[in-house]
């Protein structure tokens, strides 16, 4: 069995946390921002956690 290799657009997007979580950016954030609510654009500011359902599959992207 080869070794896995990273996915860069994976490494790129997830962070790992010392617990083991999976750290992610929220959606959202690209363009169109001044149609959005102050309380909208802070909100897409803080971070959030990979689903349980997606951890596994995006732990084998990061492969590391």
């Amino acid at each position: 069995m080869p070794k896995l290799k990273t996915r860069r657009a994976a490494a790129k997007r997830f962070k790992k946390t010392a617990s083991g979580k999976i750290k992610r950016n929220k959606a959202n954030r690209g363009h169109f921002m001044e149609k959005k609510s102050s309380k909208q654009k802070s909100n897409l500011r803080k971070g959030g956690y990979v689903a349980k359902a997606d951890e596994k599959r995006v732990k084998n992207m990061l492969a590391s």
